[in-house]
């Protein structure tokens, strides 16, 4: 808040968010990229029509080609475990559950790729 009021009083002319939802890694192609928030957006015409299931799976098809985006997983998140994002972000459980999937796919890779967090 106070960056923004900063920012505001010209106080700064530039500032940056601690709360970064992507930084490429390099891994994924321009076209995976492209197909990754292809799948994104039409994730979220999904949810804007209340096809939660339709959503879930574009979303997971987005993170297979960007497993890295963190604003994808987020949203897969939020569809699963709303609880956790309102009234209020648990962003400690965001966390935890980061980490806890980060160590999933670490273990459940094989010749076939990585299993996807949260599906079965």
């Amino acid at each position: 808040m106070q960056a923004v009021q900063d920012l505001i009083a010209e106080k700064e002319e530039k500032i940056s968010l601690d709360d970064v939802y992507h930084e490429p890694k390099g891994g994924e192609t321009p076209l995976e990229a492209k197909l990754a928030m292809t799948k994104f957006k039409l994730a979220l015409e999904y949810l804007k029509q209340n096809q939660k299931e339709s959503a879930l799976s574009e979303l997971d098809d987005a993170f297979r080609y960007d497993p890295d985006n963190y604003l994808i997983r987020k949203q897969r998140w939020y569809i699963r475990h709303p609880e956790k994002f309102t009234p209020t972000i648990d962003l400690t459980w965001q966390q935890q559950q980061l980490e806890i999937e980060r160590a999933d796919e670490l273990a459940d890779c094989g010749p076939d790729g990585c299993k996807i967090p949260g599906t079965d």
